[in-house]
C-alpha cells in the first residue's frame, strides 16, 4: 500500500508535529511529547478528562483534546498503546486540582499502563477514577459486557464527560456520566479491505475483492462472520437489529453515529445513515444530533461502523453543550 511518508520510524512524530502545528490549541507534552493537550492549559479547579491509544486511528484519540472534550491525550505508536510514562504526562497535564477521569477504550495494554500512571499520580496526591469504554458489540456478549471493546462509540462518552467537567461538577459526578454514556451505547462495524501499518510488509489482515467482514475490530480483530458483498441496506438492516436488540427499554431518542473506518467515503456513509434513519424511525426512535464521516478511523481500512447512543435527558443535553476540537465542534 503507498504511504505518503518519510522514514517510518518518524511516522507518529511527525504525524503529532504536523497536528499541533496546524491547531495552536495543541501542544505535546511530557518527556518524551508522546502526550497532548490544550495548550492554554488547565483552568484551576476543574476535573480534567483524559484518554488514551494507540496512533492511527485519528481523530481518536489526539483529535478530541479541546473544549468541553478532553483535556489531554496519550498517544502510542501504531496500533500500539501509550506508554506509562506518556499516560502520566496526560494526567498530570489535565490536573487542575479536582482530579482526573481516565477514559480510553479496553484494551489490555491500555488498562495496565493507565493503572500503574494513576498509582503514581496518587503518590503525588492526584485522585484519579478510570472508566473503559465497551461499546463493540461483536466482541462479546452482553452477559459478557464489560470484556468488550472500545470503539466508535467512546466519543459519545468523551463529549458527556467533558462537558460536565466543564460545569464544575466533581470526579464521582464526572466519571458516572462517563460510565452511564458507555452503558448507553452499542456500535457495530463492517470491514471491506484491510490497512497497512507504516513500515510493514504487508497489510495487517487479507480479505477478498467480493467479501465483507461483520464485527471486525479497528486493528482487524476477527468479527463474527466473513460473507460475499450485500448491497448496503441489507447490511445495515443487520446492524441495526443487533443494536437495537441491546436497546435500553426507557429510550425513545437516539444519537447516531455513522463512521467511516478510513477510506470509505462521504456518499457511502450518507447511503447508510439514510437506511439506518429509516430503520430507526421504524423502530420508534427520534434521531438526535446524528454524526456522519471519519470520526474513528483504523488507517486506511475500508468499511464503516454504526454507533447509537441511547439517550435520556442527563446525556442529550450534555451532547448539545458547546464543545470544540480539531475535528468535532458543537455550538
Amino acid at each position: 500500500m503507498k504511504k505518503l511518508i518519510n522514514d517510518p520510524a518518524n511516522y507518529v512524530e511527525e504525524m503529532l508535529d504536523g497536528l499541533c502545528m496546524a491547531h495552536p490549541g495543541l501542544t505535546r507534552v511530557g518527556g518524551d511529547k508522546r502526550a497532548i493537550a490544550r495548550t492554554q492549559g488547565m483552568r484551576k479547579g476543574k476535573v480534567g478528562v483524559v484518554s488514551g491509544g494507540g496512533s492511527g486511528h485519528l481523530p481518536l484519540f489526539t483529535g478530541y483534546v479541546g473544549e468541553g472534550l478532553l483535556d489531554a491525550c496519550a498517544i502510542g505508536n501504531v496500533f500500539e498503546g501509550p506508554t506509562i510514562n506518556s499516560c502520566q504526562d496526560a494526567i498530570a497535564a489535565a490536573n487542575g486540582g479536582a482530579g482526573v477521569l481516565c477514559l480510553f477504550g479496553n484494551y489490555g495494554g491500555d488498562k495496565m499502563n493507565f493503572e500503574m500512571a494513576s498509582e503514581f499520580a496518587a503518590m503525588d496526591d492526584v485522585q484519579t477514577r478510570t472508566v473503559l469504554g465497551t461499546d463493540d458489540i461483536a466482541s462479546a456478549k452482553p452477559e459478557e459486557a464489560e470484556k468488550r471493546r472500545g470503539v466508535a462509540g467512546l466519543i459519545f462518552a468523551y463529549k458527556t464527560a467533558g462537558a460536565m467537567a466543564a460545569t464544575g461538577a466533581e470526579l464521582e459526578t464526572v466519571a458516572t456520566i462517563a460510565q452511564k454514556t458507555v452503558d448507553r451505547t452499542r456500535t457495530i462495524g463492517v470491514a471491506t479491505s484491510s490497512c497497512q501499518i507504516p513500515g510493514a510488509a504487508g497489510p495487517n489482515f487479507e480479505i477478498g475483492d467480493d467479501e465483507i467482514e461483520m464485527g471486525m475490530g479497528i486493528h482487524g480483530e476477527p468479527g463474527i462472520w466473513r460473507k460475499q458483498l450485500r448491497p448496503a441496506d441489507a447490511l445495515v438492516d443487520e446492524m441495526i437489529e443487533m443494536l437495537l436488540a441491546e436497546r435500553p427499554d426507557d429510550t425513545r431518542r437516539v444519537s447516531v453515529l455513522v463512521n467511516s473506518l478510513g477510506s470509505t467515503p462521504f456518499e457511502e456513509l450518507f447511503i447508510l445513515y439514510r437506511r439506518a434513519a429509516e430503520k430507526l424511525d421504524a423502530a420508534g426512535l427520534t434521531i438526535v444530533r446524528p454524526l456522519i464521516g471519519p470520526y474513528v478511523t483504523s488507517m486506511e481500512m475500508g468499511g464503516a461502523s454504526i454507533s447509537l447512543c441511547f439517550l435520556d435527558e442527563e446525556i442529550e443535553s450534555l451532547l448539545g453543550a458547546p464543545a470544540s476540537c480539531p475535528f468535532w465542534t458543537v455550538e
